[in-house]
């Protein structure tokens, strides 16, 4: 009997599965059957899709809590594969939670920096990897910039990799130098208005949190910023402090020591609360309605890794996130942790993939 009903939850889970990969809603038979007379829209079926595949993983990784793989793993070292530099504001969080489940799980967890492309090198390496759980992508923000950016890619980075765990979100800070004249975001908005073309804002470069943040600025308050790009960020820091440039946006736990030197003002920050890092510093959405801008990361697999391996990850990443100590470390960087289930991580992808593609295409930027 209870054979028969582990492999009815499987057929259920693998109907579940088909019906997420080709963007259908999902309804058991004894439920009415597939619901229809209602055409999704793109946010929709991604979101769907994505759910559908996590909730599937989930369903399956309960009836097959027992198995041997999910008692095993990992049994060999786990690479996590990083789109950026060692040492900066994304991979610093990665070696945290790859030490987490190291010391947790009993297997080294490396963290491999795969840099270049912007960050498309790294995500096609582990979609291109065995999808065994010994290979992982920490993702964030720019791996959903990226799909409206580069017409080109050799992947669908929500169809193929599998949500994991959210791990947290940071603000960005609207910062300044102390000479600028504007003291807050309404006057910054009436000063590049009459001003046009001479206020000046930069950012790391095209498909960066930095570049859509202020893309969505000029998209919603309709002010002309000219786009100045840096490859380091110390010349950036250099000319912004002299007042060679105006304005940047830059994460917020890079800003903090600089604000508090008092070498830069912040004149917000863009999540849509306020960040307890710097209290005092309002948010650019208290000036414009609805804006809203973070950069965020997690971690994901290729799709098809097995799903108790995924509900095991989840399960240690969201237990790190509980711990007071790890919250502690993570505090100290100006990040807010992000606990949830695989399916809460595919929501938040989907949701930031449609939002980003109308900045960008507002923007007019394309990478060939």
């Amino acid at each position: 009997m209870l054979l028969k009903e582990n492999q009815g939850g499987l057929k259920t889970n693998q109907d579940r599965l088909k019906a997420g990969q080709a963007g259908r809603w999902y309804k058991p038979a004894h439920r009415g059957g597939r619901r229809t007379g209602h055409r999704m829209t793109r946010t929709e079926v991604a979101v769907n899709g994505l759910r559908n595949i996590a909730a599937g993983v989930i369903a399956t990784a309960i009836l097959l809590g027992s198995s041997a793989l999910g008692e095993d793993y990992p049994n060999r070292p786990v690479r996590v594969v990083v789109a950026f530099p060692a040492g900066g504001g994304v991979d610093v969080p990665a070696r945290i939670i790859s030490q987490w489940l190291s010391q947790r799980l009993g297997q080294p967890f490396i963290v491999e920096n795969r840099v270049g492309g912007g960050g498309n090198i790294a995500a096609e390496a582990v979609i291109r990897a065995p999808a065994d759980g010994y290979t992982l992508l920490l993702v964030s923000t720019t791996n959903a910039i990226n799909p409206a950016l580069y017409p080109d890619l050799k992947f669908d980075f929500m169809r193929d990799i599998a949500p994991v765990a959210s791990i947290y979100r940071v603000p960005l800070a609207m910062q300044v130098a102390p000479s600028f004249p504007p003291k807050d975001v309404a006057e910054l908005i009436a000063y590049a208005k009459a001003n046009p073309g001479k206020v000046n804002v930069a950012s790391p470069g095209i498909g960066t949190p930095q570049f859509v943040s202020s893309a969505l600025f000029k998209m919603m308050t309709g002010v002309n910023m000219v786009d100045v790009f840096y490859r380091e960020a110390g010349p950036m820091l250099t000319d912004l402090i002299s007042g060679q440039i105006q304005v940047s946006f830059e994460n917020l736990a890079v800003s903090i020591p600089n604000i508090k030197a008092g070498k830069l003002r912040a004149l917000a920050i863009t999540t849509a609360t306020r960040s307890p890092a710097l209290p005092d510093v309002p948010t650019i959405g208290e000036f414009v309605p609805g804006f809203a801008s973070s950069g965020w990361t997690g971690i994901g697999a290729p799709r098809g890794t097995p799903p108790e391996v995924i509900a095991r990850l989840n399960r240690e990443i969201n237990a790190a996130m509980a711990d007071p100590d790890m919250k502690a470390r993570f505090d100290n960087l100006g990040v807010t942790l992000l606990p949830g289930s695989p399916t809460d991580f595919a929501k938040l992808i989907a949701e930031e993939t449609e939002k980003w593609a109308k900045v960008v295409r507002f923007s007019g930027a394309k990478i060939q």
